[in-house]
């Protein structure tokens, strides 16, 4: 198949894509880290839904300004009143919600993942399945919606909850004790690898 990975620098999805012989292409505005150049459409991510005939597309928006975890800065007030960036809240959900409609629109296949949020109180989207890393290997925490069209729900591959949960808080949420920097969001935003292997091989793979 020929499959788009949207907002994806890492590669993480693609790569597995890859590995089952499918003609998989990562996207991002900015280089990829996962040092196949060859596989990365460093173009915008509509301009990617519409370049080709895909028959699947996976995609990550930007999260930052739609997670409850970012309620303090874009969410309200309890008086009713916004905070001081809900516009740009406001606008992520819009902007989400028109690539949602243009990638259902040409694709019958398309999968679009982000953390807890807004988008269904706020967007017109389909109801999320909610996965966890520990679901598929990892002894990490981490409320991860998947929201699809035209494709089943994740079944999980490999349950550690027992074993994470002997971790001390810190460790087993790793991603939300990381210190504020210029990477933090790229690196809150990378896929877990057992996620993207199970993306690719129920998915994409044999049946």
């Amino acid at each position: 198949m020929r499959i788009l990975v949207a907002c994806e620098e890492s590669q993480a999805v693609t790569i597995e894509l890859r590995k089952l012989g499918h003609e998989a292409f990562s996207n991002d505005l900015i280089e990829c880290s996962g040092e196949n150049p060859d596989w990365h459409l460093k173009i915008d991510c509509f301009e990617a839904v519409r370049l080709n005939q895909w028959d699947m597309i996976i995609m990550h928006p930007p999260c930052t300004a739609m997670t409850v975890s970012g309620n303090s800065t874009y969410g309200l007030n309890k008086d009713g009143t916004w905070k001081p960036k809900h516009h740009k809240r406001i606008a992520s959900v819009i902007w989400t919600q028109e690539l949602w409609d243009l990638a259902t629109s040409v694709c019958n296949k398309v999968a679009m993942e982000n953390p807890v949020g807004v988008l269904n109180t706020m967007g017109k989207f389909p109801k999320a399945k909610y996965i966890q890393p520990w679901q598929f290997g990892h002894l990490e925490q981490k409320k991860t919606g998947l929201w699809l069209h035209g494709l089943k729900p994740l079944k999980e591959t490999n349950n550690v909850y027992d074993e994470m949960m002997l971790l001390p808080k810190n460790v087993r949420e790793r991603l939300h004790y990381l210190p504020p920097g210029p990477d933090r969001a790229r690196l809150r935003s990378k896929t877990y690898l057992g996620i993207a292997k199970a993306m690719a091989e129920q998915w994409a793979g044999k049946n």
